[in-house]
């Protein structure tokens, strides 16, 4: 199995017994108290996930925001234009039901069914290959509806006039479950511990998986419980007792489930339980394609996992490139690993970073040759705010460059034979310079994500060593260096601020006196007047993914080398004669669709991509917007990647998670659902191949890595 080097190293496979309290629900929009986040993996700096406004309220209710108008195929019934399959329960397909083939064990009236290593791999492949109901069939049952939560019942009553907690008949799934919940070792593909779907003190019983207040479209962290009550269920694991009296309790879960909905005059297909009793070592033997985490508790490789999946993603994209001469800039790597080694002199960016520019300048003029030097450090991006920075800081932001620049060319300021313990302003030291003073030195500028923390301090030094004034330094680092990289409005002043000097002390620009370096600073581009900091996130080369405001400044899209708008939900709000300059053409708006979890966006995929693809033909960029540009517009973009790359949705949603930089995009619960179903009419239309293989993950699956991930950024 290759090797794929990270910027940190993948801690140990997560549990998700842990991931909620589902007595207790919460939604991501909810806070969550910090001694719940020690088992999740410790987020990327300084990301966060943004609210997603649903709409303007209703008058009547005013506290739940309401659907968007009706349309045709808002009926259960209605065929898409993607002609997704109607499913009944008449026409489920599973090797496990009928169960009749399966020894079956009883007690009293519940019954255990006995099976081995290979049925168990083979129902897993089949049930990957079973197409998913059509969308309309198990929403809003999928987002849930406690009949005690008033908010979420009333919001989506207002849409669907008739009765929504009927558990649809149309699901028959499987749930695969490790007996003793410990999901860190010998974990099968899709795997749950008991604990995420049953009552615990409780014998035998399912959990009430629906949340009882609040309102979100987005509780992923209860699909894997949704899922599990409308599914055969496998009980794995080494010892036989456990197994047995985990399956005897999950079967009585069922049976109890069953006379629920018979009582309220419903009726759900029949699920069974299985049990599994086998030692690991025989799935890891004849079955590696199910094993996610091997008995050793290391990840196979075999089986998708979202957090590595990320961080090779963000890996892929912020490796560490060279933005001038032997000056690099990428995320921080391994300790004593091989890329670190490449380089002579690192320097940290961090909230902990302090201005320490004699520390460059011991090393430039007193270090001994080939020494390496990994502890520099410097301030965060958005650590030194406007207007309370001081004209020391200002400083030593200006002597920090000049000596990065010196030790990249080997060179000394003619004045510096001061000793550098003596109390010099290196900003006043002559542009004259030494030659063959010392060897040039590799240097990396780096943080941890790769983009956040290092980018004040690459903006300045890229404006000082190419002599550019900071807002052509700002787009040339991006389009020409082809960096993504994140900024804050703090650093927007900052820098602006700075300009005259940069340029001025810049060894570019010894030639240009005072009023040439003041006009350039002066012939500032429209767009950077706008600017709050971040640029839209380059997904594709020739598609971005972006917020209103970005849409709203159309010159920076210009110069970004953006010329079509694909507005998702919203409109742009131009000046008179802006739409008639751009071209009403490079112009797409998506109407009628809003951020509500009732609103398909599927019909629309075809007439977006068809738009993207348009542009990327005549050699153009389009920026892909909604409101924030975490839910909508990601759908988009995240469809456009599955088509384009030709990837699954759980790989498409890494990708576009990891480029959209320090926002989390979260396409809600229905978005994510259609997402699934787009990867399977891509599979049935152009890659057949991929057809036999089936989903990569299923639904559960995917819903449960995703609430994994975002779990540490909710507040």
């Amino acid at each position: 199995m290759a090797t794929i080097a990270l910027p940190r190293p993948i801690p140990a496979h997560r549990s998700s017994a842990d991931i909620v309290n589902l007595a207790s629900p919460i939604s991501l929009e909810a806070t969550i108290d910090a001694q719940q986040m020690t088992t999740c993996p410790t987020p990327i700096p300084n990301k966060h996930i943004p609210a997603c406004p649903t709409g303007p309220a209703l008058v009547q209710t005013p506290n739940t925001p309401p659907p968007s108008p009706g349309r045709e195929d808002d009926d259960d019934n209605h065929h898409s234009s993607h002609n997704y399959r109607h499913y009944d329960s008449r026409r489920l397909s599973s090797l496990l039901y009928p169960p009749d083939q399966h020894p079956r064990l009883r007690s009293g009236s519940l019954s255990l069914y006995e099976i081995d290593a290979d049925d168990v791999a083979a129902a897993i492949h089949q049930t990957a290959k079973q197409p998913l109901p059509d969308p309309n069939q198990v929403f809003p049952w999928f987002h849930g509806l406690h009949p005690s939560n008033h908010m979420q019942q009333a919001f989506f009553i207002a849409r669907k006039k008739r009765a929504l907690r009927k558990t649809p008949c149309c699901l028959r799934g499987l749930t695969v479950v490790k007996a003793n919940g410990n999901l860190c070792e010998s974990r099968l593909k899709g795997a749950i511990s008991p604990q995420e779907f049953m009552r615990p003190g409780v014998e035998g019983e399912f959990v009430e998986m629906d949340p009882r207040e609040g309102f979100s479209v987005r509780n992923f962290h209860i699909q894997p419980a949704k899922t599990a009550v409308t599914s055969d269920i496998v009980v794995y694991g080494e010892d036989a007792q456990v197994v047995r009296t985990v399956g005897w309790k999950v079967a009585s879960a069922q049976v109890k489930w069953r006379e629920k909905h018979r009582a309220q005059g419903s009726r759900i297909p029949e699920y069974n339980t299985f049990i599994c009793v086998v030692p690991f070592a025989d799935f890891e033997k004849r079955h590696a394609d199910v094993v996610a985490v091997n008995s050793a508790g290391l990840l196979t490789g075999a089986v998708l996992d979202f957090f590595y999946q990320e961080r090779t993603e963000m890996y892929a994209m912020t490796k560490a490139s060279e933005i001038s001469d032997n000056v690099w800039l990428g995320p921080t790597p391994e300790p004593g690993g091989e890329e670190e080694s490449q380089f002579d002199i690192l320097i940290e960016c961090s909230d902990l970073g302090r201005l320490n520019p004699a520390a460059l300048q011991s090393i430039a003029e007193k270090a001994p040759d080939g020494t390496k030097y990994r502890d520099l450090d410097f301030p965060s991006s958005g650590s030194i705010p406007a207007p309370t920075w001081s004209h020391a800081e200002a400083d030593g932001i200006l002597d920090t460059c000049q000596w990065i620049w010196h030790l990249a060319h080997g060179t000394l300021p003619a004045s510096s034979e001061t000793d550098f313990d003596d109390d010099v302003n290196m900003s006043d030291a002559s542009p004259t310079l030494e030659r063959d003073a010392l060897r040039p030195r590799k240097i990396l500028i780096h943080c941890a994500d790769g983009y956040t923390e290092s980018t004040m301090l690459a903006i300045a030094y890229f404006s000082y060593s190419t002599g550019r004034p900071v807002a052509d330094a700002w787009l040339d680092l991006h389009t020409v260096m082809k960096r993504n990289f994140f900024a804050y409005p703090t650093d927007v002043a900052l820098l602006t601020a700075i300009a005259p000097r940069l340029l001025r002390e810049s060894p570019m620009c010894t030639d240009k006196d005072l009023s040439e370096i003041t006009a350039m600073v002066q012939n500032e581009p429209k767009w950077f007047a706008s600017l709050d900091g971040s640029l839209p996130s380059r997904v594709l080369d020739y598609m971005y993914l972006g917020n209103l405001g970005h849409a709203n400044n159309p010159d920076l899209l210009r110069a970004l080398g953006i010329t079509q708008i694909l507005s998702v939900g919203e409109t742009a709000m131009w000046r008179d004669g802006e739409l008639e300059a751009w071209g009403a053409d490079n112009v797409l708006v998506i109407q009628g669709v809003q951020d509500n979890g009732i609103d398909p966006l599927t019909n629309e995929f075809e007439k977006c991509l068809d738009f993207i693809d348009r542009g990327r033909r005549n050699g153009t960029a389009t920026l892909v917007h909604c409101r924030v540009g975490v839910s909508r517009s990601a759908t988009i973009c995240i469809a456009e990647v599955m088509r384009s790359l030709n990837m699954s949705f759980p790989r498409a949603y890494c990708f576009v998670r990891a480029r959209r930089l320090n926002v989390i995009i979260q396409p809600h619960l229905r978005f994510a659902y259609e997402l699934l179903k787009w990867e399977e009419l891509l599979r049935t239309t152009r890659t057949p191949e991929l057809e036999r293989a089936g989903r990569e993950l299923e639904w559960g699956e995917i819903a449960r890595e995703i609430a994994l991930m975002n779990r540490p950024y909710a507040r």
